[in-house]
């Protein structure tokens, strides 16, 4: 039996009528950029994130940049976050010319450590940047004390987390912007590239709106150096067929994350994610991710090359686990190989192995099991019996 890690095209046959409606109808009135597509689902998704205003853009990673500068963040400012996430979020900061400083995450979650943040503010730091990482809630309440305590703007990676909620209110309303990614393999994907801010200021709203558009508050007139990131007509159609469909499919992934809790806790030398201490929150489960460590495996007999060679340890117990797994028909995800503060891009920050002991050592154990609404008892029994016939 073959296991995807995800798959879009069960979602597509489930929405397949409504979602060719939908497109076919923006096709035919010849209307692709802007328009009615494109602000109902800004009012939309803005009522369900619980704010005013939600403002469309290209990209998730777009969504950071404008986020930035909207609040004037820019060179000479500092932006603390963690170096456990995708590289755009450290990489949407050096953009618009300000400094990521990192901060060690915590073992349990895989959250940014907010006890690490105070000891890192300088007068340069201007903003907090939590990510929500997997769909997992980070405490906002704490992040809005720091940020209070220390006069600090917070914006909220909320670029895996879409339907998440802190304390019963959803990532993207609690700090001055959220910022989502709607990139196909999300809790809510559009067929394409595709982003939004959040805000409850409309003044933020405008800037964003503003600078995603060359700049222009009316037509022809540039009042700042902006960009083009506009979320396109047919991608908000298709996000206007799948919004009401989120909660749903979130409740999903939810009742397959409790099968692999279940089933997988008492398994020797693989650790699940601890929310137990995490009361009032809602994960989204984007992502479904253990850590695999102190596993006897002798090294598979696979004809996977590919993996060895890009990034694979012949010795490390996940990524011979991630190689049995794949000779079972089992296709895993490694997020993330490599932290953000070791990347080549970042030598100039001067970081070395051991700055971040617990996001360096996370990056050599983690890995993600398949996960998303349509996998069936099957599939998901299939990952549950091959993990346990590996281990007990």
């Amino acid at each position: 039996m073959q296991v995807p890690p995800f798959s879009l095209s069960k979602q597509l046959l489930e929405l397949r009528p409504e979602l060719e409606e939908a497109v076919l109808s923006v096709l035919h009135s010849g209307h692709y950029i802007g328009g009615k597509e494109v602000s109902t689902f800004e009012e939309s998704f803005a009522s369900s994130v619980g704010v005013p205003y939600a403002v469309g853009c290209n990209s998730g990673t777009d969504a950071l940049i404008l986020a930035l500068r909207a609040l004037d963040i820019g060179p000479g400012d500092e932006v603390i976050t963690c170096s456990f996430s995708f590289f755009a979020t450290a990489e949407a900061i050096s953009a618009v010319g300000a400094k990521p400083v990192f901060v060690d995450v915590s073992r349990d979650d895989y959250l940014i450590n907010l006890y690490e943040v105070e000891k890192v503010i300088t007068p340069a730091s201007r903003c907090i940047l939590p990510v929500h990482l997997f769909g997992c809630p980070v405490n906002m309440e704490h992040v809005i004390r720091l940020a209070t305590k220390f006069n600090l703007k917070v914006i909220e990676d909320c670029a895996q987390a879409c339907g998440t909620k802190w304390n019963g209110r959803p990532v993207g309303s609690w700090g001055d912007i959220g910022c989502f990614s709607f990139f196909p393999t999300k809790n809510l994907g559009a067929a394409g590239d595709g982003g939004a801010i959040t805000t409850n200021d409309d003044l933020i709203a405008q800037r964003v709106r503003e600078l995603a558009i060359h700049g222009m508050p009316r037509r022809y007139l540039h009042t700042n150096l902006g960009y083009n990131s506009r979320l396109d007509a047919i991608q908000a159609a298709i996000l206007n067929v799948k919004l009401p469909c989120l909660n749903q499919w979130i409740k999903q992934r939810q009742v397959v994350a409790d099968r692999y809790l279940d089933f997988l806790k008492d398994i020797p030398g693989i650790e699940m994610p601890d929310i137990s201490i995490r009361t009032g929150m809602v994960h989204s489960w984007n992502q479904f991710v253990v850590k695999v460590n102190n596993i006897n495996f002798q090294k598979s007999n696979t004809t996977i090359q590919s993996f060895w060679e890009s990034f694979g340890d012949s010795n490390n117990p996940r990524d011979i686990l991630k190689v049995k797994l794949s000779d079972q028909g089992i296709n895993t995800i490694i997020y993330y190989p490599i932290p953000i503060h070791l990347q080549p891009a970042y030598d100039n920050l001067n970081h070395k192995e051991g700055d971040l002991p617990v996001t360096e050592q996370l990056c050599k154990e983690v890995l993600s099991l398949p996960i998303f609404p349509e996998i069936t008892y099957e599939e998901q029994d299939h990952v549950i019996s091959v993990l346990q016939s590996l281990f007990l």
